[in-house]
């Protein structure tokens, strides 16, 4: 054990001292090292290998529209290269990798994005192309409605998008997972290379979610397109490098109200805009916050999680406001299991659209964020 120890740090040694000129993203990851942002983890750096093994293959990476040419004489169909599907416990590096594979990828087609902000664009052409497939009219002049959206729609992105990053892999919503496994396999059959994280493995994917027979094939489609791979080193990240100051806030610890209340003071002071109540108008629905003041928004728990509202509703809550506050968040259980994950969702697009928010833990002395099947 002592010998594979000093091996192991004689190893680290070697290669903190390497001149990297084509593995960009190992690169990328001993700086963050040398600058004290990341420490050195070993599961970190076996899928970083993998990862600069599919750099290697973007490089050169070019796709190939089929001609009449090889239609006719039947030339043999371009290779195509497997994703990956990283998925582990939340705060193992899995957002930070992607991030360091897809700022040193050479490829120009390429996208990084939220799996919730995915989906909404994807809903977004499914919906625009259903009405302009209604406005033609076949010779008869009846409308046309015989017409599947997911091919045209899939085509329209991979046309534009070789690389596919989708952060927070998850599926929740019953109208995502109905469209998934047709989306995905037109997608992955016009050439787009898909790289993927997530909190959990490919066979979790919509645990005793609605007529879930229906999404498993996607399953199938998913491990066969992409390589999965567990990380998972034990630690969260996010506490490690967090900074030092407070943004939770428990009852029973301190006067959270008045905590919640001063920051709110505080930051409102420094906007141009007077305390009153916002209305947002989204997909021609009104979503009213009775409590906000420029770029920031004081919210309860039940404001944001007790209402019908979902991924586009925070997506563009995060757009609109700097900082959020979110009082009186419950210890929830199984019968609050829609609040529960629409919370999820919530936190996810904030994190995602680095929005800062302080939380007020009402009733409890500490919480523990469960994701519910």
């Amino acid at each position: 054990m002592l010998l594979k120890f000093v091996n192991y740090k004689l190893f680290l040694n070697s290669v903190r001292h390497k001149s990297f000129q084509t593995d960009a993203v190992t690169e990328a990851y001993w700086n963050k090292v040398r600058n004290n942002e990341i420490t050195v983890d070993k599961t970190q750096l076996k899928v970083i290998e993998t990862l600069e093994g599919l750099r290697e293959k973007l490089k050169t990476y070019v796709v190939e529209k089929p001609s009449l040419f090889s239609k006719l004489f039947r030339k043999e169909k371009q290779m195509f290269p497997k994703g990956i599907y990283l998925y582990g416990s939340v705060g193992c590096g899995k957002t930070m990798l992607m991030d360091l594979f897809y700022e040193n990828c050479p490829l120009e087609k390429k996208m990084r994005t939220h799996f919730n902000s995915f989906m909404l664009d994807v809903h977004s052409r499914i919906h625009t192309y259903k009405k302009q497939t209604l406005k033609s009219t076949s010779p008869g002049g009846r409308k046309n409605l015989n017409y599947d959206p997911i091919g045209p729609v899939a085509k329209s992105i991979c046309d534009d998008t070789w690389l596919l990053c989708l952060d927070e892999f998850q599926v929740t919503d019953i109208g995502d997972a109905m469209v998934l496994k047709r989306l995905f396999t037109a997608i992955f059959d016009n050439g787009t290379v898909l790289f993927a994280t997530s909190n959990r493995a490919p066979d979790d994917l919509y645990k005793n979610g609605l007529q879930r027979s229906n999404f498993l094939p996607f399953i199938s489609v998913l491990k066969n397109r992409c390589l999965p791979m567990w990380l998972d080193s034990g630690v969260d990240y996010r506490t490690k490098f967090s900074g030092s100051r407070n943004r939770f806030y428990v009852h029973s610890e301190s006067n959270a109200t008045r905590e919640l209340d001063e920051a709110f003071k505080l930051l409102a002071s420094r906007e141009n805009d007077v305390i009153r109540p916002k209305t947002l108008t989204i997909k021609n629905r009104n979503v009213t916050l009775q409590k906000t003041c420029g770029g920031i928004a004081d919210c309860t728990f039940k404001e944001l999680c007790d209402r019908p509202l979902g991924a586009i509703d925070y997506l563009v809550i995060s757009q609109v406001f700097n900082v959020v506050i979110i009082r009186d968040i419950p210890q929830m259980t199984r019968r609050q299991k829609s609040q529960a994950r629409r919370f999820i969702t919530l936190i996810d697009t904030l994190y995602d659209n680095k929005v800062l928010f302080l939380k007020y833990f009402s009733r409890f002395e500490f919480f523990v964020l469960q994701k519910f099947p």
